[in-house]
């Protein structure tokens, strides 16, 4: 019997060990990888504090982003949607990304995040952003963005 108890144990802690790389693997751990992320969070900021100019500065001139709504795509400038997202307003709106998928080859980069957008605080819409990064003179930028947004957020 302690043969087999001992037997579980191990599987167990070999399980965990597994389970614990897998979850780790999902977060930007290296230096080059956060490197990736800081022009998207800086992005956030920027249309949290609703700041056209401030939401373009990480973004590649002449980018676009496709928005799934429905089943839809709703395509639209880099420009046009900072105008839109930077237009005052009395909501509070902040946008969350979690357990952020980077790939990195060289000077291209795409990051996978589930991602959750709550207005005043309390979830709106939420689900997958898909962001296409480039590094241009040793600086990272948004390249193109896609998202796909539903309702059902899981009563977030």
């Amino acid at each position: 019997m302690k043969t087999l108890t001992r037997f579980h144990l191990v599987l167990l802690l070999a399980g965990a060990a597994a389970a614990g790389f897998m979850i780790s693997s999902l977060h930007a751990s290296t230096n080059e990888e956060q490197a990736v992320l800081a022009p998207i969070n800086a992005m956030f900021d920027a249309m949290a504090k609703r700041d056209a100019a401030a939401i373009k500065k990480p973004m590649l001139p002449g980018g676009t982003m496709v928005l799934m709504r429905d089943g839809k795509p709703t395509q639209m400038t880099f420009d046009a949607f900072a105008e839109l997202v930077g237009r005052p307003g009395k909501a509070q709106i902040e946008e969350r990304i979690h357990d952020p998928l980077v790939r990195i080859d060289n000077d291209l980069a795409v990051v996978w995040a589930p991602f959750e957008f709550l207005v005043d605080g309390k979830v709106d819409h939420c689900g997958t952003d898909l962001f296409n990064m480039v590094r241009m003179d040793g600086k990272w930028l948004v390249a193109s963005v896609a998202d796909t947004g539903r309702k059902d957020c899981g009563g977030k």
